[in-house]
């Protein structure tokens, strides 16, 4: 089902007076770097099981919105709630603690170590017992068995070899490891900051069948992106950074994609198209 048709049950449940809250909301979010402001009271809804894209021409403020929700920024004001509960991070880790998974534009992969060690870097797994306890040996077998299995689920089926060395990869498996390692880890959100930037079409397609295999299991996903043709495929709700504010939030359905780009550009505004009713 594409995302222009593709309504998330959260998305039917609201609009039918359901009561499903959030999983991840930003509230009047400030951020400035001397004079420069990067964000400017921005509000932010993630739903269960949703793609919610976010899009913005350069210096929109979506890269901070993002990182001042995984932690690597801490936002001058307003508040971060997850799962409705008052959440603080001051580094990226506290953000992975609480569920939080992001996968940058740069990866972040060590091209050195093989796949299985890629998927558990940070959170290796030692041999029970005192060889693990005291001599600290790495249970090198369960890790590759949990890595194989994690992209089974995933549905890649271009990585037979979990001891293969990431450096020995291309760019789309590359991404595919990343990816697997937010969908293992991140048990209530994942960030995919333009995931198929410097993608060829065929792995580009790969990663947008991922993303949507992450929603199917009802983790919901942000996807910052450039890329307008793919935003309208697999999102399901579009937040329109411009000027460091929110200039709107539409979905594939309503509205059309030169409009969404008129209201990211400046061109237009939310009010001047408002767009078609979903129903």
């Amino acid at each position: 089902m594409t995302a222009a048709t593709h309504v998330p049950d959260s998305r039917r449940g609201d609009a039918e007076g359901g009561q499903r809250s959030p999983v991840l909301s930003a509230r009047g979010l400030v951020k400035t770097f001397g004079r420069v402001v990067g964000l400017d009271g921005v509000d932010l809804d993630l739903f269960p099981g949703e793609v919610l894209a976010v899009i913005g021409d350069n210096g929109a403020g979506k890269s901070t919105l993002i990182k001042c929700l995984t932690g690597a920024l801490t936002p001058d004001a307003g508040q971060l709630l997850l799962e409705g509960r008052p959440a603080q991070f001051k580094r990226p880790q506290d953000a992975r603690e609480a569920g939080i998974e992001t996968v940058y534009q740069t990866l972040a992969v060590a091209p050195a170590l093989d796949i299985a060690s890629n998927l558990f870097l940070g959170r290796e797994k030692r041999r029970a017992g005192l060889l693990g306890s005291v001599f600290r040996i790495l249970d090198q077998k369960g890790m590759r068995q949990e890595a194989t299995q994690a992209l089974s689920d995933l549905g890649i089926g271009t990585l037979q070899n979990v001891a293969q060395a990431v450096e020995t990869l291309s760019g789309g498996q590359r991404q595919a490891v990343a990816v697997a390692r937010a969908a293992a880890f991140g048990s209530k959100v994942i960030v995919l900051d333009e995931p198929t930037a410097a993608l060829g079409v065929k792995e580009s397609n790969q990663v947008l069948r991922m993303i949507e295999e992450v929603r199917s299991r009802g983790l919901p996903v942000i996807l910052i992106s450039h890329n307008m043709p793919q935003v309208f495929e697999v999102a399901d709700r579009i937040h329109i950074q411009r000027l460091g504010r929110c200039a709107g939030v539409v979905t594939p359905a309503s509205h059309t994609m030169p409009e969404v780009v008129g209201i990211m550009t400046g061109a237009t505004t939310l009010a001047e198209t408002p767009g078609r009713p979903v129903g």
